[in-house]
């Protein structure tokens, strides 16, 4: 007859010999990680002095070919009427250009070794770059997995038992994984962030030092700071569909609220917010599980149903919750696009999963050219 407790203690070891395995693994990936950060960090650098020290021997180049012209018409005009000038400033003429074509010269195998060092430091750095990325995916992965298996090395035989149902199991990975998105967050705000500030004030630097066309050059550079500004937002965007901050400091309808003013910015078409209930917080991971839902039905809007009109409605009772989210757009046709989900469908199946998860009901109304409505309704004793 089989013995539970020694096979509770055996099944504890294989579990923390995990557990230590993965530890050891990710202390040697943050190494890669860390390593990666300051090659790109030295490389960065390196690359804005190179650049810099580059665009100046270009303008000494520009320069001294200018002088270079006017030397050589000088000499020119002495050749046609060589009998009308004296002997040293003959000289001096001749001194003077064979001088600025040898500035010339060094100054342009200078540019060339510039810009060898330029293309190799550009590829080291996009090197590091992508090492860098993909030991934060290496981690960030790691970390979901060390965080839902540490969960249970106290009492692994308990845990068994807590885990039975699929729902409690799923529920507990989306909250590893929505605490890794909150930390991705954070470092994509402290870290890319900055990094398009400081290449704004870098780009407004170098308007300053180029006097070479300066219509076209500064141009150029006020368009280039327009587009880091731009690509600054879209980070900050990212950050947003990450891990929305104000879901966490305000809850769940202000996170829709924001959410849905942000939709009518970017793409033009306002989407009806209804609120009727309780405005009181709910449960972390069901705020996030509601507003990955509503997120989803909205992506789904703007992608597929081409409608003129949308409503999301939130209805918060004393135990439950439900969303209404209807439009007027193309429909579809729900026994097919439920069969074709496993292709990419409408979104629908992640949808269904995240209220299963949550003990839920959905359901959905669509014909073509009837629009569509969704309705969910959700369970808030968590």
């Amino acid at each position: 007859m089989l013995d539970i407790n020694a096979l509770d203690r055996v099944l504890n070891q294989i579990f923390k010999d995990t557990l230590d395995a993965l530890d050891r693994r990710k202390m040697q990936v943050y190494d890669v990680l860390e390593n990666s950060r300051l090659e790109v960090s030295r490389l960065s650098e390196e690359l804005t002095e190179v650049k810099k020290e580059l665009l100046d021997v270009r303008a000494q180049v520009d320069d001294l070919s200018y002088k270079g012209e006017k030397a050589a018409l000088r000499l020119m005009e002495i050749r046609k009427n060589f009998n009308k000038y004296a002997d040293e400033v003959i000289k001096n003429v001749y001194d003077h250009t064979y001088n600025l074509q040898l500035e010339i010269f060094k100054l342009g195998e200078k540019e060339k070794v510039l810009e060898q060092q330029y293309a190799q430091f550009e590829k080291s750095l996009q090197q590091f770059r992508g090492i860098k990325e993909r030991a934060e995916k290496i981690i960030s992965q790691v970390g979901v997995v060390y965080s839902f298996l540490g969960s249970g090395l106290n009492d692994l035989s308990s845990k068994i038992g807590e885990y039975r149902q699929a729902q409690s199991l799923a529920l507990s990975i989306i909250k590893a994984q929505e605490e890794e998105r909150k930390r991705l967050a954070r470092e994509i705000h402290d870290s890319p962030a900055q990094s398009m500030v400081n290449i704004v004030m870098r780009a407004e630097y170098c308007l300053k030092l180029l006097d070479l066309d300066p219509a076209k050059v500064r141009e150029e550079l006020v368009a280039l700071q327009e587009l880091v500004r731009m690509s600054l937002m879209d980070v900050r965007k990212i950050i947003f569909d990450l891990r929305p901050m104000v879901l966490d400091d305000l809850g769940l309808v202000p996170a829709i609220k924001r959410y849905l003013s942000d939709y009518r910015l970017q793409n033009g078409h306002p989407i009806e917010f209804l609120f009727s209930g309780l405005q009181r917080r709910l449960d972390a991971s069901v705020e996030v599980a509601l507003f990955r839902i509503v997120q989803e039905a909205v992506t789904n809007i703007r992608k597929h149903a081409r409608a003129d009109n949308a409503l999301v409605k939130v209805e918060v009772l004393d135990n439950k919750i439900h969303i209404h989210i209807k439009d007027d757009g193309l429909g579809f046709e729900q026994d097919k696009v439920m069969v074709e989900q496993s292709a990419g469908g409408y979104g629908l199946v992640g949808i269904r999963e995240r209220v299963q998860l949550l003990k839920g009901e959905m359901r959905i109304t669509s014909s073509p050219g009837n629009g569509t409505a969704l309705c969910v309704s959700v369970p808030t004793g968590y």
